[in-house]
This record gives C-alpha cells, structure tokens and sequence, in this order.
C-alpha cells in the first residue's frame, strides 16, 4: 500500500468514526494509523507526522482511545517517550462493551415500563426502545455464550 492508499484508507476509518461513533475525524485518523503502521507501537509525535495532524491535538484524542479501551500506552525501559498500540484483542473487547450496554439499556427500559405502566400513552417511547433493544438482543444470542474461550480450530 503506498502512502496515498494508506492516507485515503485511514480517512474512511476516520469518516466511519465519526459517523457511527460521533468521533472527531482526527481520533479515527488516530486508529486508522494504529492499525495499519509499522512498527506497531508508536510516539504521539510519530502518529502526528503521519496522518498531519498538530501535537497538540493527539492529547486529548489519544486519552479518549485509552478511556474507551482501544488503544493502550506503553514505555519502554531507558525512554521517557510514550508509544502507544492497539492490541488484537481490543476489538472484540470493543464489540463486547458494546453488547453489554445494550444488555444493560434493554433493563433500564425494562425498569422504565415497571414505573411507568406499560399501557400508558407515556411508556410510549419506553416501549418503542425497550422493543429494539429486546430485538437486538435475541439476534446477537446470549452475551454470556461469547465470552467462552474461543477453540483453537
């Protein structure tokens, strides 16, 4: 891939982002770089030169990878630098978080329609999520039959 693909593919990560997380284009720029770069783990500095972006603005958007698990911060013996990485595993922990809170959303409802009544004119739009949720939930199966260690097929 040379550096055009690359810079044109890390884009559509950050336009993916941004439009299904509500992301900042630049943290997706962040990741996008991270899961394709080489070596795997790199300073904030050498991510900024390579999707052009200021130094300034990779603080705040590094910390947000960290927060939601994505990316992890490493050093290294002798260095005070930071590198930073994402790890094979964070994408299904991503995935994972994400089902538990729908999991947990679909209770909340659930608690909302209990208080409410579920026939009122006002559990309404209780009943309208608490109905998604409930869906999505049944068609991703039991959360708990995916954290089973996966088989060494």
């Amino acid at each position: 891939m040379d550096d055009v693909d690359g810079s044109a593919w890390i884009e559509q990560v950050a336009e993916f982002f941004a439009r299904q997380e509500g992301l900042p284009p630049i943290t997706g720029r962040i990741l996008g770089w991270l899961m394709i770069c080489e070596p795997p783990e790199q300073s904030a500095a050498e991510i900024a030169a390579a999707i052009k972006a200021s130094r300034a603005s990779m603080t705040s958007n590094i910390r947000t990878l960290i927060a939601v698990g994505l990316i992890r911060r490493r050093t290294r013996a002798g260095d005070r630098t930071a590198y930073y990485r994402i790890d094979d595993d964070a994408w299904e922990a991503a995935v994972r978080r994400r089902i538990e809170g729908m999991v947990e959303f679909e209770n909340i409802t659930a608690q909302g329609l209990a208080l409410m009544g579920e026939d009122t004119d006002r559990a309404s739009r209780l009943r309208a999520a608490y109905d998604v949720y409930r869906r999505v939930g049944k068609l991703l199966g039991n959360p708990a039959e995916a954290n089973r260690p996966r088989s060494n097929i």
